[in-house]
């Protein structure tokens, strides 16, 4: 048996202010922006350069106070996504240079090196390049699963 998640929720304000910061200034592919006139709502997909197929987002504008409540707090402060990549330095600095907040500055650990940054909502994300050891223990999983 082999299953995938196919999307993770985002909530966010707006659906132009969440594409302008994660296509326009985390460089991730829009995949799908299509209105939905029954709901009166958009279906918004982004995925990071290169993974088109793999991992994507929907940016679900919140839809009532309680989902707004929720924006930028999705996991009561803890990292919520993982961003990995193959090139820690490039995108670091890049990210660097378009204003991104890290909130933990790169560390090496056994996995690889890491940062945390902040989303324009105050989501934090682990920026990740895997180590050796890392993409090996991911591997490892993956194939136990």
């Amino acid at each position: 048996m082999k299953q995938t998640l196919g999307l993770v929720s985002l909530v966010v304000r707006e659906y132009d202010e969440a594409l302008a910061f994660y296509v326009g200034v985390l460089g991730f592919e829009l995949i799908e922006d299509s209105f939905v006139p029954a709901q009166n709502k958009r279906w918004v997909v982004v995925a990071p350069p290169g993974s088109a197929t793999e991992s994507r987002l929907l940016l679900a504008r919140a839809a009532n106070e309680e989902q707004a409540a929720r924006i930028g707090n999705q996991t009561g402060g803890r990292v919520f996504l993982f961003l990995y990549t193959d090139d820690f330095a490039r995108d670091y600095q890049n990210y660097r240079a378009k204003g991104i907040t890290f909130v933990r500055e790169p560390k090496q650990e056994p996995y690889g090196t890491v940062a945390v940054f902040q989303d324009l909502y105050g989501n934090l994300w682990d920026l990740v390049e895997l180590s050796s050891l890392g993409q090996a223990q991911s591997s490892q999983k993956t194939d136990n699963a």
